[in-house]
């Protein structure tokens, strides 16, 4: 059954809450619009996104998926209306990880740059030039 509107960004608030707060909003935006660009990549809803196997960490160890903080989830939930009211930003982002580290698939990524303390990439598509973007 397809999900909804308020659904979507129930959820999207959620991964942005639990993946990017306490980052500028630059940094939450783009989180937001990784998970939009996998679901319109994928044609899968935004929840299908957020809990596909081993993509987002928070899905895996958390018991509640319940935020704990109003303020930033507030935020969150502001942050995740306007990536899904906005165009993104982030040239095609599909992937990123933190600054502190260095997966190794982002060796065959595009990096299409930082926001906050995430680095951001897409796939490398011989198809798709930073022209498009």
């Amino acid at each position: 059954m397809p999900i909804g509107f308020v659904e979507s960004l129930l959820w999207l608030s959620l991964n942005v809450y639990h993946e990017s707060r306490g980052e500028p909003e630059i940094g939450q935006l783009a989180v937001a619009h990784v998970t939009l660009n996998r679901a319109m990549e994928d044609d899968k809803s935004i929840p299908d996104v957020i809990f596909a196997p081993k993509q987002f960490s928070w899905t895996s160890h958390k018991k509640s998926y319940a935020p704990l903080e109003i303020n930033p989830f507030q935020e969150s939930l502001r942050v995740a209306l306007k990536a899904m009211t906005t165009p993104d930003f982030t040239k095609g982002s599909t992937y990123y990880h933190h600054v502190g580290i260095a997966p190794g698939w982002a060796a065959d990524k595009v990096y299409t740059g930082r926001y906050g303390s995430h680095k951001f990439y897409r796939q490398n598509d011989p198809t798709i030039s930073a022209a498009n973007f």
